[in-house]
């Protein structure tokens, strides 16, 4: 018997109409406050602040060393802020969106943040070249353009854009509420979690979580040309339907090609019709081939009698 949660996993009729999210004036006064904040953390570190003797304080607690029985269960935690496994994940949930509603927003939304993310947060992390603390060299230094490629931090980053588009794509305010707090929740444990195990700085985190919500609230500058690309994919798709289709029309004629007889048949039948025996009436077209036949057949003269050699005269 079918119930509702599986209906709703069928393909729906007709494409919902779903409204992009616009730039609005609060969503550019946040932009604008969080691009202030980056801007901030960075400079707090370039000039040696107390923030990077925040950093130092925390490194030299060592908090792995304090709650070791958290260590197992956060290795795998913190997998939720990596790239390649989270991006599966998140892209096939909208994969099936994407299939669902006759839409293909979802993907491209994941692909323009993914895009910025690697763009924005890689030029920053190989520009600033800061070292994480493993690999210090001094007490209380920044440790900046070491040749690092900790700052900001990369999995807190992901954490935020990643598990914040599905907020970001929800289709009502009570989902986007819930899946907002769930996102916040698992970058917020993603960060700290690198900060309990050491392999980033706490000013490391905090501006990727800077990094990450820039990212998402840039987004909806980007939906025109995610509309357009999406547009032209789908031209692109019936124009190669429309291909296809005429292809077949080609490849499938409406006349029924006539069988094929065996040669010995078609030998027999000429053999008929040479003879008078056969019926020219039922099958003209091997008449015709018979006579065809007949007349490119090589002509043979009878064979002529040999005159009788005559014996010898003897005289009488």
């Amino acid at each position: 018997m079918r119930t509702d949660i599986f209906a709703r996993l069928d393909r729906e009729p007709e494409p919902p109409k779903i409204v992009a999210p616009r730039m609005s004036r609060h969503r550019a006064a946040l932009f604008g406050g969080t691009l202030a904040f980056y801007l901030a953390i960075v400079f707090a570190v370039l000039v040696t602040s107390w923030l990077v003797a925040l950093d130092w304080k925390v490194m030299l607690f060592r908090p792995y060393q304090q709650w070791p029985e958290l260590h197992a269960f956060l290795d795998y935690y913190v997998v939720l802020g990596q790239r390649g496994p989270t991006a599966v994940m998140v892209a096939c949930w909208l994969g099936w969106r994407s299939w669902r509603q006759h839409t293909l927003r979802p993907l491209l939304v994941l692909g323009t943040a993914l895009l910025l993310l690697n763009v924005t947060v890689g030029a920053v992390k190989l520009g600033l070249g800061r070292l994480g603390p493993h690999y210090a060299t001094q007490i209380g230094s920044a440790e900046m353009f070491a040749g690092g490629d900790i700052f900001p931090s990369g999995h807190t980053a992901n954490a935020v854009v990643t598990w914040g588009i599905l907020a970001y794509l929800a289709t009502t305010p009570r989902a986007r509420r819930y899946l907002s707090a769930v996102s916040a929740t698992v970058s917020l444990g993603v960060g700290l979690t690198t900060v309990y195990i050491g392999t980033h700085w706490l000013s490391d985190v905090v501006l990727g979580w800077a990094a990450g919500l820039l990212i998402l609230l840039a987004l909806p500058w980007f939906e025109p040309l995610i509309a357009r690309a999406e547009s032209w994919i789908f031209d692109v798709r019936e124009q190669w339907r429309a291909r296809r289709r005429a292809v077949r029309q080609v490849r499938a004629p409406g006349v029924v090609p006539q069988p094929v007889l065996l040669l010995q048949s078609i030998a027999a039948e000429g053999t008929a019709l040479a003879a008078g025996t056969g019926t020219p009436a039922a099958h003209p077209h091997l008449a015709t081939g018979a006579r065809a036949r007949a007349h490119h057949a090589p002509t043979v003269c009878p064979e002529r009698p040999q005159p009788a050699q005559a014996g010898p005269m003897t005289g009488g």
